[in-house]
């Protein structure tokens, strides 16, 4: 366990469960254990793969889920970290099916960026039918603006996000940036049939079904289109982008 914050009505800790905790360049958030690599594996495996610090957080342990246990379900996201080389991955254990923007929660959040420092935040779109989702964005809004305050009231040297992309759930999104993953194919499907309580037992929705890596390459396959290639994850970010005309 790592020690997090001592605001009232927030958890006392965080828990790495893989990994050392430090700074990150890239952390993606998860309200779910397997959303992070269904939406945004690749990108995270390539930029491991290239010697980036990247890292997962989980909201929630996912223990409302019809399928696994919690402790299955970290068990799981640990082997799928080993998998996709990430720096760390931890689990936050706010509860499942109540994530929304509560300061609380908020306050939580904003004491592990302070403690990992990404540079590059990766998060869940609002546009989404699931209500976890969409709450994860609007929580993360809260606790990114927490995290770079002075004088909130949170363990930690302040510390600004530099960057905030959302991925894709359960909705289409228009993205603004696309990321070829055609070279990590074979890693990322593994990493997601890592979470084999989900994806190997009966199908319970779009998402939780044997043929997961099948119907979301589908959605690669889409993107890659638009980008020229075979494979890429769709993004968009949360902020204008910046961009060199030299580089186009």
């Amino acid at each position: 366990m790592l020690a997090g914050m001592a605001t009232a009505g927030t958890p006392e800790a965080f828990e790495t469960i893989h990994g050392v905790a430090g700074p990150l360049d890239w952390l993606c958030l998860a309200p779910h254990p397997d959303d992070a690599e269904i939406g945004a594996g690749g990108t995270l495996i390539r930029l491991a793969r290239a010697g980036r610090a990247v890292g997962i957080l989980e909201l929630s342990r996912g223990e409302r889920g019809t399928q696994g246990t919690p402790d299955v379900r970290v068990a799981e996201c640990a082997r799928a970290a080993a998998i996709m080389g990430l720096t760390w991955r931890g689990q936050l254990g706010l509860p499942d099916g109540e994530l929304r923007d509560t300061l609380g929660g908020a306050h939580a959040l904003a004491s592990v960026l302070r403690a990992v420092r990404p540079r590059v935040l990766v998060v869940p779109h609002h546009h989404d039918r699931h209500p976890d989702h969409f709450g994860t964005y609007h929580l993360t809004k809260r606790a990114v603006h927490l995290a770079q305050l002075a004088k909130a009231d949170l363990p930690g040297d302040p510390h600004r996000v530099g960057r905030v992309l959302l991925y894709q759930g359960n909705a289409d999104i228009t993205p603004n940036v696309l990321v070829d993953v055609e070279a990590v194919q074979d890693t990322w499907a593994a990493a997601i049939l890592a979470h084999e309580s989900q994806f190997s037992g009966a199908a319970i929705s779009e998402t939780v079904t044997p043929e997961i890596v099948e119907r979301r390459r589908a959605r690669l396959t889409y993107w890659g289109t638009l980008a020229r290639v075979r494979y890429a994850e769709a993004f968009e970010a949360d902020s204008a982008l910046l961009v060199d005309p030299l580089a186009l």
